[in-house]
């Protein structure tokens, strides 16, 4: 073409979106945004922020029932679940402006509302118009995978997206689905006072997650009140004697679980449907996601993918990364290119206790043939965590078998999420735990966890010989 309205058209206003088409608008390009339903996508509205604010308040209910370990005789709470999930959407509402068309609009962006199709590599048609662009960034998402278990289509059944309608709480809740939403769900439900049963077909919970990792959670569930259901597969739901049922297989027997409710949680599939990639003949990938190349390119030229929608990572930060790459690569190339870096990803399960993962861990290595060696720092020895009745969990580091350079890094704990961010910042510039030794960490912090971490690598890498001589040398000067 010889002329085009932008130089990019963003489709979807998530993070990916959003990202890129800041990027766009901050480096002088023409862009449109197009959003479908509301700015800010999933992360807002449905995922990171309301989850977290709802964890929240049921991690405040948590403490009170934890009184005594903080000098307290007693402490009640009266609260009323409606109004928890009311203080939810008012979180979502004091983030949005973050994400609005007014803010957009002020950067430069054209925010446009309505529905997109892709009806060639450069031409988009919304709401009657036909706007042309160089480049295409596809930012559509993801939304709850929903099974084909018989019956579920005849229940009332809740996902990620849908919970957040709830002003009664559930009596009795199940959450099919022991991932990273299924657990932080069982667990804040269940502080808030459900009846909890979490149902997962695997053999644990978190499967990702090293064997430790797995029991610490699995205890303090069960501890909570929550009942675990592992490897217990689900077959049907129906209704019985007035009564929602699901029936789940278990060692060859099938097992009953009534309900009130139900949470499927069992992960999320791409938005790929609905808006001409199908027509175009975009590639999609084994995963059901749009396949794109080390620049975020698709088989079409000039369309580009981040996010949910292409993956491989489903979180809102990597969403964000690959966003960089995407928007540079539409508006500079083929001046200039940049592969997508995945070196160093991130990530955190937000039960309480969390999750941090960078890197590495034990099952990744074992699977993927990577010699290592382990250093573990228990929270138990901390004095900011003792101080703080949170003395629980680890900081777990993977190393190069007698080097100190960092293959990956799973803690454990309160806070887990806040610490680990020293740990991801070596292993992107290539710092080793003896740098982090040497760095002076504020007492007391539960950040020092790092640093006592690193220090027991040093310990157990010591040289005896040198030691012995040292023994040999301050005995001579004794003399």
């Amino acid at each position: 073409m010889s002329k085009y309205d932008y130089n990019v058209i963003v489709v979807g206003a998530g993070s990916a979106g959003l990202v890129s088409a800041y990027i766009a608008a901050t480096v002088k390009a023409k862009v449109a945004l197009i959003e479908k339903h509301k700015m800010g996508g999933d992360c807002l509205n449905t995922g990171c922020v309301p989850s977290k604010a709802l964890l929240r308040s049921a991690k405040m209910l948590s403490y009170a029932k934890r009184a005594k370990e903080f000098g307290f005789n007693r402490t009640e709470v009266d609260f009323d679940f409606a109004k928890v999930m009311e203080r939810v959407q008012s979180v979502i509402a004091s983030v949005a402006p973050h994400d609005s068309v007014e803010r957009y609009s002020q950067l430069g962006v054209a925010c446009i509302s309505g529905e997109a199709q892709i009806v060639a590599p450069q031409k988009v048609e919304v709401n009657g118009k036909t706007l042309t662009a160089r480049s295409i960034i596809v930012a559509t998402g993801a939304r709850p995978l929903i099974p084909p278990i018989p019956g579920l289509d005849r229940i009332d059944h809740l996902t990620s997206d849908t919970v957040w309608n709830l002003r009664e709480l559930p009596k009795r809740l199940v959450v099919l689905g022991g991932g990273p939403i299924g657990a932080e769900m069982a667990q804040a439900f269940a502080r808030l006072g459900s009846d909890v049963t979490i149902v997962e077909m695997a053999s644990h919970l978190l499967v990702r997650e090293d064997a430790e990792v797995i029991d610490l959670i699995a205890q303090r569930f069960r501890n909570e009140g929550l009942t675990v259901l592992t490897e217990h597969k689900a077959k049907a739901f129906s209704n019985k004697d007035g009564q929602k049922v699901l029936t789940c297989e278990h060692n060859g027997k099938d097992v009953e679980i009534p309900f009130d409710q139900i949470i499927v949680a069992l992960g999320r599939q791409a938005n790929i449907k609905g808006f001409g990639l199908e027509e175009l003949g975009v590639k999609l990938s084994p995963r059901k996601t749009i396949e794109a190349d080390a620049f975020l390119e698709t088989n079409i030229p000039n369309l580009y993918v981040c996010g949910d929608v292409t993956g491989p990572y489903q979180f809102t930060h990597t969403a964000a990364h690959q966003a960089w790459y995407a928007s540079v690569n539409a508006l500079f190339s083929p001046f200039k290119r940049f592969k997508v870096d995945y070196g160093v990803i991130p990530w955190t399960t937000f039960t309480d206790p969390e999750v941090a993962r960078v890197g590495l861990n034990e099952k990744d290595a074992k699977a993927q043939n990577i010699p290592y060696e382990v250093t573990t720092y228990g929270l138990d020895d901390l004095d900011r965590a003792i101080a703080d009745s949170e003395a629980h969990g680890f900081v777990k580091v993977l190393t190069v078998q007698g080097k100190d350079k960092i293959l990956g890094v799973t803690i454990v704990g309160t806070h887990a999420g806040d610490i680990i961010p020293e740990f991801i910042l070596a292993m992107k510039h290539g710092l080793g735990l003896n740098k982090i030794l040497g760095t002076i960490h504020i007492y007391p912090t539960l950040g020092e966890a790092n640093k006592y971490a690193a220090g027991a690598w040093r310990k157990a890498h010591v040289p005896a010989l040198g030691l012995a001589v040292l023994k040999v040398f301050h005995a001579w000067r004794r003399n």
